[in-house]
């Protein structure tokens, strides 16, 4: 039977779960019926999902959880998190309370601007185009009146408009470098609306004028927003920041930062785990995690070399620990509104504005960190992250909740691994 098919996009969904059962699944029985386990058994809800993506023949779920007790700029928060991995959720809750009675976070954001670009090749004189872009850059602005005017309403819109010379780079390569503001949007079809009608007028009447044809290549918004930063903080005095040699820990808690921003081997790791908490929140509040991952990534890298997006000193008997990074995100608008889970926890969050939830998405990525980095400078990170993964492994040996209660009262304050794990498990079995 042939694995490659034409027109699979016009198949109804169980005509496409008939083809892959028949031609991948090595038991087509179980593997339809997993695949109806995961369907939403509310016909409307299920529908919704199909046209989230095209091809859709089920649901993947990932838990969907909740970890209190954040006080951010001295508001109690609980914050929505969508993730699969184990510990993530209970460490960002204890960071959480740890803070707590420690001030809480302290958050701003420092800029808001979002960029696109439209990337032109252009092979005449530069001084040439210089004095055409000056002379229809008013022009510009106007093409996008149609798009921009709801948005303008809002406190949004086009910020400024550049010509950038990129050859030096690639050869007759230029750009007209476009800045916004989107309030609570986060703006992409709205930029890439925008880019487009900037780039259909720029080249309108630049032969008659320049002699030399304008060839567009593309117009796409940038996931990289170097300029739409936002600053998140915890603080204490250092006798405050443990209970036993508070004054060795927080030095080897800062110590661990300059490794992470002179090792980029360490680096990638240390950011993964902030990632864990933004990604989290980001994605249960229905935002693109994907671009905030590439964009927080970049920036990490901005001065050449890739560091940590944290930071900590002590200074005056005092420990502080800070992260900046660039946050676009959008509370209106795309899957915020429309899948239920994300107005749920757009609900939790008390209904924050774009900026508010910059603010607290930068506070799941502060308390991410500052759990990991405390574990790994005292206790070693496997003994936490093992003992919220045990579960994991009794799932996977098929345990019964009465072994499970067995298992996990046997390993509590021992070393867990998957063997020692299996053997209490067989040593339970064979006693019963």
């Amino acid at each position: 039977m042939s694995k490659t098919i034409t027109g699979f996009s016009k198949l109804t969904k169980d005509e496409k779960i008939n083809w892959l059962a028949k031609n991948f699944f090595k038991d087509v029985k179980e593997g339809i019926s997993t695949l109806k386990q995961y369907e939403n058994d509310n016909e409307k809800l299920q529908q919704l999902h199909d046209e989230f993506i095209e091809n859709t023949i089920s649901n993947f779920y990932v838990p969907y959880a909740v970890a209190p007790n954040f006080i951010i700029n001295g508001k109690p928060y609980v914050l929505p998190m969508a993730i699969e991995e184990s510990s993530v959720v209970a460490a960002a809750s204890l960071v959480a309370k740890f803070w707590s009675t420690r001030g809480g976070f302290k958050t701003r954001v420092i800029s808001t601007i979002k960029v696109g670009q439209v990337h032109f090749v252009y092979e005449g004189d530069f001084e040439e185009l210089e004095k055409y872009f000056q002379k229809n850059k008013d022009q510009l602005l106007k093409a996008t009146d149609s798009i921009t005017a709801n948005m303008r309403k809002r406190g949004g819109g086009i910020v400024d408009i550049e010509l950038r010379d990129k050859t030096s780079k690639l050869e007759n390569y230029y750009q007209l470098h476009v800045t916004f503001e989107t309030a609570d949007s986060m703006g992409a079809n709205f930029i890439n609306s925008c880019l487009e009608a900037i780039a259909k007028e720029f080249k309108n009447n630049a032969f008659a004028e320049l002699k030399t044809d304008i060839h567009i290549v593309m117009s796409i918004l940038s996931n990289y927003v170097p300029e739409c930063i936002v600053h998140a903080e915890v603080s204490c005095k250092v006798t405050d920041f443990f209970d036993t040699d508070p004054e060795i820990y927080a030095q080897k808690f800062v110590q661990a930062i300059q490794i992470a921003n002179v090792e980029p081997f360490r680096a990638v790791t240390h950011n993964k785990g902030i990632m864990n908490g933004i990604d989290a929140v980001v994605l249960a509040t229905g935002n693109d995690f994907r671009a905030v991952a590439a964009g927080a990534h970049a920036y990490a890298a901005k001065s050449g070399s890739y560091k940590s997006l944290t930071n900590a000193k002590i200074e005056n008997g005092v420990f502080h620990f800070w992260i900046e990074i660039p946050l676009s995100l959008g509370t209106v608008g795309g899957l915020t509104k429309l899948h239920p889970l994300a107005k749920l926890s757009l609900e939790i969050l008390q209904d924050p504005s774009a900026e508010e939830l910059m603010q607290i998405i930068a506070v799941a990525g502060l308390s991410q960190n500052f759990a990991a980095l405390k574990a790994l400078t005292t206790t070693g990170i496997q003994q936490g992250h093992m003992k919220m993964h045990l579960m994991n492994i009794l799932n996977q040996l098929e345990a019964n909740l009465h072994e499970k209660e067995n298992i996990v009262k046997k390993m509590d304050g021992k070393t867990v691994t998957h063997k020692a794990v299996a053997d209490a498990l067989h040593q339970l079995r064979i006693k019963k």
